[in-house]
């Protein structure tokens, strides 16, 4: 990513790290309390991807305030936590304080993670509205790759691009592409946890990735693709502006009488 990029999106993340915590999607309290941040659709990534994370070494990107970092290390893998925000691993840290659980924080771009954390890793986890930042998706598939040790496994767990083109479903009016076409210069006020959220560094950079620009993104890494699987119902509305509840508790894209893709998950391993 170039800096200039990287300069805009990481003032609005410090942003929206000093703002999240305490709202719909981050329940500080309950975290602290003992609650996990990981939802059926993770902990069924998880089961595809290592089965028990137990004594494993994990390594969450692009973590933001740590919630799954903290959640995946009570279950007993060695997390480390890399996010390119200094306050959100300032937040991530102290919360973990709070929670008694060890973990270490790093600061980095995401795409060019430090030499020293090569090949360390038996599981790189990624989650949720990772890739539309991400210009080169190549270079953090590579990245990826670098990362793990020779056997170790990505889980990406990632909202549907189709889900990410819908600007309002009634009338239903698309504003973003489906697959990569360059940079997106967006105006985003509040944040996907409260619209009204007071964010004054509005800007960010944005890009569209299709499934398949993903896949292959992976492959050319030098990863070996082992499940992908594409979900129609998500345990959230992680956009925070589009869809509610059903009354089994899933949150649904209706196009129509039909629901569109909102998730997948894709599992891919470092040969040996």
């Amino acid at each position: 990513m170039d800096k200039k990029t990287l300069r805009i999106n990481r003032r609005n993340w410090d942003q929206r790290a000093r703002v999240h915590g305490q709202d719909r999607l981050y329940d500080s309290a309950a975290l602290v309390a003992g609650a996990s941040s990981l939802t059926e659709v993770e902990l069924e990534g998880l089961d595809r991807a290592v089965g028990q994370v137990t004594g494993l070494d994990v390594i969450h990107l692009q973590c933001h305030i740590g919630f799954d970092s903290i959640s995946l290390a009570r279950l007993g893998a060695r997390v480390t936590g890399l996010d390119f925000s200094p306050v959100a691993l300032a937040k991530a840290a102290a919360l973990a304080s709070q929670c008694r659980v060890d973990l270490t924080w790093v600061e980095a771009d995401v795409c060019d993670p430090p030499n020293s954390l090569y090949h360390g890793f038996d599981l790189v986890y990624a989650t949720i509205g990772v890739l539309c930042w991400i210009g080169d998706i190549g270079a953090w598939m590579t990245a990826v790759h670098h990362l793990l040790r020779p056997g170790g496994t990505l889980l990406l767990v990632e909202m549907h691009p189709l889900q990410g083109m819908i600007d309002t479903l009634d009338p239903l009016v698309f504003d973003f592409p489906y697959a990569f076409d360059g940079p997106h210069l967006l105006d985003s006020p509040g944040s996907y946890t409260d619209r009204n959220a007071s964010i004054k560094a509005t800007q960010t950079v944005q890009y569209a990735h299709s499934v398949g620009e993903v896949v292959t993104a992976a492959i050319e890494a030098g990863l070996v693709v082992r499940w992908l699987a594409e979900r129609t119902n998500a345990p959230r509305d992680f956009r925070g502006d589009l869809v509610g509840p059903e009354a089994d508790g899933w949150y649904r894209l209706r196009l129509g009488a039909e629901a569109a893709p909102v998730m997948y998950t894709l599992v891919a391993d470092r040969p040996v």
